[in-house]
């Protein structure tokens, strides 16, 4: 009845508990429960109201509108956007009419060719037109039927950025809507291929997995070229082969076989003689397009220049035998300092014909342009006295080993080569010698009585060599009142050798980098160098093993121990420490033996540069100081002079080897050097650390800035 009851209030009520103490899971109740269809209509419509949007944060790509094996509709686009702010566009398909729009085929429209991004935002303004140049001439837009170019930018401005710029476009895109190459070779010193692989890296990010080839046996090498040249299509795994030249040579078979579609020789400068196998080798090589990297694009003579420009467009000077009719010989002969009125100006004439010929294919930006980004750099050409052993070392050479009726007007004999060798070294320290005066070579016989008794090679002893107590100052002077590291740069691992007995005997801590070491510890022992933190003071480098191209920024400071017959292997051995990335003031420091073979070869050196900022620079005011007759001067000793270059250059602002006029407004340290600061004395000096050695054996120093501080600018 109580039941009863209940039931009849739970009626009443609408409520039905089977407890008073807990609710049911789910009304008890047969009808389904439906949701509120407003509620539901609702939220449908808040997800169709909201665009698809691609998980990516700040995404501006397309939105998936293309669906996989379905042709995209539509007129075809570039690959990057040519309005971006700052977009870097190397080709801009022509402007239709309407009535043109509407008759040309949609599949066939050229497109816009716009640099990446990644890349177009830290490429500086003279990089941004050496791509484009470079692009043009590659494209055949610069010369019709010729598809290569010279990037001959001094040092430290950036060949490498750009090259890898021009790869990256020409793997990716062109004004067909396609990839206007599918594969490239890179060719360089085997010192430079780890240090390309890197920059790859670097700039790329993963985007693209280049081949570098520095080492294995021969045979996994073959395997390794064959799988890079079987390589065919749209995407290709790896596209870019880094490779040295001697690597290149020994496998050319298996890269001659199929067809690249570009090559990139960096130190071009090694192609300079079409006879030797590497210039052939590459020659044969199935590409149009060629892009030859050299700071220094003449060496030695007009003739290797033509090489160079034959090797990228061949036929645009003609034959050999025609550039040399025409072109070389005239141009030489207006260059000498006894040429007639009418041989200068038919040299000049030639001159300027052939500039405006290569101009077409050639740039070439010098490192003043660098002057905006880095900070100023001091050169210094620095004459130091021979020691009274050095010099009777020299005068009894002189006498005895009879060389210079060998010299005929600038050309040296085979047997010449030796001589000029052990002069040079005698520079350098009377220790590079000892060993042919203890044999008594020709030259030094008797010349052992003239060392110190006691005297043994095992110690450095720098007071016998004007060079090196000059060093030694300078080392000790930086050591002492900066954190400032050095390079010591010398063409003889000999030399090397004193170099690290001397840094042994002053407890300086060192690397050193020569022939002997793999090209992956040298990648490892610059970067170690480099770091601010690492504790070595002093760099040691070969100029002969491969210095090209190392970035030694960790440094501010660099000694030319001894100069080269080559004014390209100094110049690229003192541009190590001045380039990208460095913060700090650079001195340079060109020691020279005073009055002595070295003097000549840095004036031999002067005049192989004014052939050069003539015919690459076109500097028409290059000085013609030296007739090719006066280089038999070779073998003589002027023992009264403080500086023979300073002689030679018959200098107008000195009186009695003083001063008296400064340098021309506008001059710096690319200028000849007449145009430098000459110094008699420490007085003029704006180095501290040379100002402090004057005394050790300086007797002259030629100096100038390459440019004026940017005062109150970061």
């Amino acid at each position: 009845m109580a039941v009863c009851a209940q039931s009849s209030a739970e009626a009443e009520t609408g409520e039905c508990y089977r407890s008073p103490f807990r609710k049911p899971l789910a009304p008890l109740t047969n009808r389904p429960h439906c949701l509120d269809s407003s509620q539901h209509e609702a939220f449908i419509r808040s997800i169709l109201s909201k665009p698809f949007k691609v998980p990516i944060p700040n995404y501006k790509g397309p939105l998936g509108l293309r669906s996989l094996g379905v042709k995209r509709a539509g007129v075809r686009g570039p690959l990057h956007d040519p309005f971006e702010e700052g977009a870097l566009v190397l080709y801009e398909p022509p402007v239709l009419s309407a009535h043109d729009q509407l008759k040309i085929d949609k599949d066939k429209a050229p497109v816009h060719v716009v640099v990446d991004p990644v890349l177009s935002r830290v490429l500086r303004p003279h990089q941004r037109e050496g791509v484009k140049f470079l692009w043009d001439c590659v494209t055949s837009r610069r010369i019709p039927g010729s598809h290569g170019c010279i990037m001959a930018d001094e040092m430290g401005l950036g060949k490498t950025l750009q090259c890898i710029t021009l790869m990256w476009t020409l793997l990716r895109q062109s004004p067909d809507c396609k990839p206007e190459i599918e594969k490239a070779v890179v060719v360089s010193p085997s010192s430079l291929v780890r240090n390309w692989y890197n920059e790859v890296e670097k700039w790329l990010g993963g985007r693209i997995q280049p081949l570098a080839i520095d080492g294995g046996s021969k045979e996994e090498i073959d395997r390794k070229l064959a799988g890079f040249m079987n390589q065919h299509g749209r995407r290709v795994p790896s596209p870019i082969l880094i490779i040295s030249y001697e690597t290149f040579r020994l496998h050319a078979e298996v890269l001659q076989k199929g067809t690249v579609g570009l090559v990139i020789c960096d130190e071009g400068h090694r192609l300079k003689n079409s006879e030797n196998q590497t210039y052939q080798a590459l020659n044969s090589l199935n590409t149009p397009r060629r892009v030859l990297i050299s700071g220094t694009p003449i060496q030695n003579d007009l003739l290797e220049y033509f090489s160079l420009v034959h090797f990228v467009n061949s036929g645009i000077l003609g034959t050999a035998q025609e550039f040399k009719r025409h072109f070389e010989m005239p141009i030489l002969k207006g260059r000498d300092a006894d040429a007639s009125e009418a041989e200068r100006h038919k040299g000049e004439e030639r001159l300027k014909e052939l500039i405006s010929i290569v101009n077409r294919c050639l740039i070439r930006r010098t490192s003043d342009i660098l002057s905006k980004y880095l900070p100023v750099k001091i050169e210094q050409v620095v004459c130091c006295r021979l020691t009274p052993l050095q010099t009777e070392l020299y005068k009894n050479f002189l006498k005895q080993a009879k060389p210079v009726e060998e010299l005929k007007e600038g050309k040296i004999s085979v047997s010449s080569l030796s001589s000029i060798t052990s002069l040079k070294k005698l520079c350098n320290h009377p220790a590079l010698i000892y060993d042919k005066c203890v044999e008594e070579e020709e030259g030094f016989i008797g010349a052992l009585g003239l060392f110190p008794s006691g005297y043994s090679t095992k110690s450095v002893e720098p007071q016998l060599s004007g060079k090196m107590l000059v060093l030694d100052y300078i080392l000790a002077v930086t050591k002492s009142t900066s954190n400032d590291k050095v390079v010591l740069v010398s063409n003889y691992t000999q030399t090397l050798d004193l170099f690290e007995k001397l840094c042994r005997s002053r407890r300086y801590l060192y690397v050193r980098l020569d022939g002997t070491m793999s090209i992956k510890k040298r990648a490892k022992i610059v970067e170690r160098f480099n770091s601010p933190s690492s504790p070595e003071f002093i760099f040691m480098l070969s100029s002969k093993a491969g210095g090209c191209g190392l970035n030694l920024i960790g440094a501010n400071r660099l000694v030319m121990f001894d100069p080269d017959w080559n004014p390209a292997n100094d110049e690229q051995a003192m541009a190590r420490v001045w380039r990208d990335g460095q913060k700090k003031m650079c001195y340079i420091y060109r020691l020279l033996s005073t009055g002595t073979i070295e003097e000549k070869i840095f004036q031999r050196q002067t005049h192989k540069k004014a052939l050069s900022s003539c015919v690459v620079d076109e500097e028409q005011d290059v000085e013609r100081h030296f007739s090719l007759g006066e280089l038999k001067e070779l073998f003589t000793l002027n023992e009264t002079t403080t500086s023979d270059t300073h002689d030679k250059i018959k200098c107008r602002r000195c009186v009695n080897g003083h001063q008296v006029r400064p340098p021309p407004a506008g001059s710096d340290c690319t200028s000849d050097l007449s145009q430098w600061q000459h110094c008699a004395d420490r007085r003029g000096l704006q180095d501290p650390v040379l100002r402090a050695a004057w005394e050790a054996a300086v007797t002259f120093t030629f100096h100038h800035h390459s440019h004026e501080e940017q005062r109150g600018i970061p």
